[in-house]
C-alpha cells in the first residue's frame, strides 16, 4: 500500500509540473526576431524537437530542486536536443528563474552577455522557449542538418 502511495504522489506531482508547462516560443517570436534583426542577425522559427528537449529540462530541474545546464543524468543541451531527434550542428541554452513574466525574461537575457550571445547567435536558425513550475525558463536554439 505504501508503494501505491508513492507511486500515485509521484504521479500527481509529474501531472501538476507538466500542467504548468508552457510553451511561449510563439508570444517570444516577435521579440526574438526583432533583436536579431538590429544585430544582423536572420529569423529564428520554433521547432517542435527543441521544445521537447527544452521542456525535458525544466521537468528535470524542478523535479530536482537543481538549477544547471547539467541535467540529473549529467547530460548537456547536447544530449537532450539529440534524445528529442534533433541532428545540431549548433546548439545553445539559456536558462533563468523567478521572471514572472515572459518580457522580464527575455531582458534579462538580453542584459547578460552570455544569454545575450545566444539569442543574436547568426548561427541558430530554431528555438524554443518554455516555462516550467516555479518561473523556471529554458530557452534552446539550435540549427540542424549543416
Amino acid at each position: 500500500m505504501r508503494y501505491l502511495l508513492i507511486a500515485l504522489t509521484c504521479m500527481m506531482m509529474t501531472g501538476a509540473a507538466h500542467a504548468q508547462m508552457a510553451d511561449l516560443s510563439m508570444a517570444a517570436q516577435g521579440w526574438i526576431n526583432g533583436a536579431r534583426a538590429e544585430a544582423g542577425a536572420g529569423a529564428v522559427t520554433p521547432s517542435a524537437q527543441l521544445k521537447m528537449a527544452a521542456e525535458a529540462h525544466a521537468r528535470d530541474l524542478a523535479a530536482s530542486g537543481a538549477f544547471s545546464h547539467q541535467g540529473s543524468d549529467g547530460g548537456q543541451v547536447g544530449t537532450r536536443v539529440r534524445r528529442a531527434g534533433y541532428n545540431y550542428c549548433f546548439v545553445a541554452e539559456n536558462l533563468a528563474r523567478g521572471q514572472g513574466s515572459l518580457e522580464a525574461v527575455l531582458k534579462g537575457w538580453m542584459g547578460s552577455k552570455g544569454h545575450r550571445r545566444n539569442m543574436l547567435s547568426r548561427e541558430a536558425r530554431e528555438f524554443a522557449l518554455v516555462r516550467g513550475p516555479g518561473n523556471l525558463w529554458v530557452m534552446v536554439l539550435g540549427r540542424a542538418g549543416c
